[in-house]
């Protein structure tokens, strides 16, 4: 009687002493606070975040399109630290309510983009090889003429045609300029080859294993197949790549308004407050400076976030 007492608390012990195993998330986020460029970026995104939106607790969208043609082209001073444009309006409050178009414009053509690309990329390295492959070959035929034409020639040739749109939209309780709506889907419908790409060879890879084979062999649909069980495996790439590509769709607007081709006025971004100072770079060196520094931070704090997480969920290095 003793002896099985003996063993019961040898067992009980046991299962007390024995550590529970870290979640696939936890060791991922440990990994990232780990990184410390990472943590930079984190850092310097808040501050941008911190900027463009509890600036707008200080100053009104309406101050900002507010012209004053007497304080034209003013340097920073106390009234106006950031200075002021060509037609009077105070630039720190257009950097404000410019950023918060410009996050926008990269955060909802990337989402555009990344949805379209990972449906593409499931649906193509599903079937491919299958009775279904021509929607592979179909797609990728696709891809592959949309990559092989610069994408920067692309969108010049769209948008010079749409920034003559005069048009206002109501968005979210604000009145845009329609430019800016077509922007973003122009950055979305022209971002998504790359990533396609991307998650048709891990799905490629992904159809072949065991649970995929189980979750076919129990009746699971294709639907299911794609949407419950290889999709989750390609989460990882899928939020790099978004990450990465929000900086990138922020200087493609930035460089399409800067040309003149992006958003117009009123409508204020980034990129199109560096548009009016092509001509007097050094009497107005502000109208640069600023929005070219908050564009340059923010790049920098997305892409210091990407590399930190492509390191995390690198399912190789997960310690």
């Amino acid at each position: 009687m003793a002896s099985i007492t003996e063993t019961k608390s040898q067992v009980a012990s046991l299962k007390k002493e024995q550590p529970k195993a870290d979640s696939l998330s936890k060791i991922a986020f440990r990994r990232f606070m780990r990184n410390k460029m990472a943590l930079v970026g984190v850092f310097l995104l808040t501050s941008i975040f911190l900027f463009v939106f509890g600036g707008a607790f200080f100053t009104s969208e309406g101050y900002a399109n507010l012209p004053s043609p007497v304080d034209r082209f003013q340097p920073p001073s106390a009234a106006h630290p950031f200075g002021t444009d060509q037609v009077g309006r105070d630039v720190m409050a257009r950097a404000v309510y410019g950023g918060q178009i410009s996050l926008f414009i990269g955060v909802t053509s990337i989402t555009i983009a990344i949805t379209i690309g990972t449906v593409v990329g499931l649906v193509t390295g599903y079937f491919a090889g299958t009775k279904f492959g021509w929607v592979d070959s179909l797609l990728m035929r696709l891809v592959e003429a949309l990559l092989a034409f610069p994408v920067l020639v692309l969108l010049l040739l769209l948008s010079k045609y749409l920034a003559a749109n005069t048009s206002t939209v109501n968005l979210l309780g604000r009145e845009l300029s329609a430019t800016a709506v077509n922007i973003i889907l122009l950055i979305g419908l022209t971002g998504w080859m790359g990533l396609s790409r991307i998650v048709r060879s891990l799905v490629l890879s992904l159809k072949e294993r065991e649970f995929v084979t189980a979750a076919r062999t129990i009746g699971a649909s294709d639907t299911r197949i794609i949407f419950m069980h290889i999709l989750p495996n390609c989460i990882a790439p899928i939020m790099v790549t978004a990450a990465l590509g929000v900086g990138g769709a922020i200087v493609t607007e930035s460089y399409l308004s800067f040309l003149g081709f992006g958003v117009q006025p009123p409508t204020a971004t980034w990129g199109n407050i560096m548009e009016r100072v092509r001509d007097s770079f050094d009497e107005a060196w502000w109208l640069w400076i600023v929005p070219g520094s908050l564009t340059v931070i923010t790049v920098l704090g997305i892409n210091f976030i990407g590399d930190g997480l492509r390191d995390a969920l690198d399912p190789r290095n997960m310690k």
